[in-house]
């Protein structure tokens, strides 16, 4: 699985990269803020949302401590998307939420 640290997104938004970003924290958690841009979709409804996301994209999903997008990113992988994980979650974002 590919990981990408909170560090690193960071940087590459500072960069001004175009990033699509999934958030698959549960709403409460999103309500108390997320990364500019992301996209949320919960954990749980990942598998019917499929239609949302495009296998010609890259992703980079995000959760609370990094354990749910892991999960979320190993299915999706094995589904033939390419995404990477945010170790640390939201944990450990020090960047801008809204």
């Amino acid at each position: 699985m590919k990981e990408i640290t909170t560090t690193e997104l960071q940087q590459l938004l500072d960069q001004g990269e175009q990033l699509n970003l999934v958030d698959v924290r549960e709403a409460d958690e999103v309500a108390q803020g997320m990364i500019p841009g992301a996209v949320h979709i919960p954990l749980g409804e990942v598998v019917e949302r499929l239609d949302e996301l495009d296998k010609a994209k890259s992703y980079i999903l995000i959760c609370r401590s990094g354990g749910r997008s892991g999960r979320a990113s190993e299915f999706l992988d094995g589904e033939g998307y390419d995404v990477t994980n945010m170790v640390g979650g939201m944990l450990e974002w020090a960047g801008a939420t809204e």
